[in-house]
């Protein structure tokens, strides 16, 4: 990948709709098989040749320094020289990541985060999303067609499941059940690119979701990528055992399976 421009990570959240973890951990740090979420969602980049990061730390920042700065003491397969002190991966294949870990504030909103690593973003274009958020997007289809575009960002508008079954009635009888259905809907899919024009509609203090996206759509200047694969998010405790099945099952967007091939309305 030529151009490599970095990802702007979200994660200095408290996420609150995780307190069962997020009392302990912080949300990128709440594991889905045998790695933290906001790994797996490093891989998803990765994978595609994107390896430059620019995470937006808060809440939890030291233990999710911790955790990168450790990655090698949690592989299987190790050589460490005690006398130098030294360790050495003897995987066939290891992370390589280059990220840089920036302190946005405690509480800080999401617009304001990214407004305050705005010194730290050297390209005209980079890529947006959150800790928590997979899918099996392709990553230069949606860069090229933001720069096709031309505007100052770009949101991904995916699909999502019902949190619910739908019954279908007809005359007064039920006539079939429909097991927490694909949504035709879109909604915001957390894959964003932004333009560095984008900076001039955020501000600090500013929630990314509110003003400064509304403001952009208003400025026709929020343009919008169709993705129809699979994607999810991890709020609940419930999308935690749905995301870990996943795992569980070898389908995690960036396991080896082609993009467009991973059976996402069955999963």
């Amino acid at each position: 990948m030529a151009d490599n421009i970095p990802t702007v990570i979200l994660a200095g959240g408290l996420g609150m709709r995780m307190r069962d973890y997020s009392d302990i951990l912080p949300k990128a740090l709440v594991p889905i098989g045998n790695k933290a979420v906001i790994h797996h969602v490093m891989d998803i980049y990765a994978s595609q040749g994107f390896n430059k990061f620019i995470v937006c730390l808060g809440y939890g920042g030291d233990q999710i320094k911790n955790y990168f700065c450790n990655l090698d003491i949690k592989l299987p397969h190790l050589r460490v020289n005690t006398r130098s002190g030294t360790k050495e991966s003897l995987e066939k294949e290891v992370d390589d990541f280059e990220i840089d870990f920036i302190y946005t504030g405690l509480n800080s909103l999401t617009g304001e985060r990214i407004r305050r690593i705005k010194d730290y973003v050297k390209s005209e274009d980079f890529f947006v999303t959150y800790c928590d958020g997979l899918a099996n997007i392709n990553l230069t289809k949606l860069l090229n067609h933001h720069r096709k575009m031309g505007k100052s960002a770009t949101l991904t508008a995916t699909h999502t499941t019902s949190p619910f079954g739908i019954v279908e009635t007809n005359g007064g009888m039920v006539e079939s059940f429909k097991e927490k259905p694909v949504l035709l809907g879109y909604i915001n899919g957390g894959f964003f690119v932004f333009n560095r024009r984008a900076f001039d509609y955020i501000f600090e203090g500013s929630t990314l979701e509110e003003e400064p996206l509304r403001n952009m759509a208003k400025d026709r200047q929020l343009a919008a990528y169709n993705h129809e694969g699979f994607w999810a998010c991890m709020d609940t405790p419930k999308d935690i055992e749905r995301l870990n099945s996943i795992w569980e099952r070898g389908l995690m967007p960036h396991a080896g399976i082609h993009y467009d091939q991973i059976p996402w309305k069955k999963i």
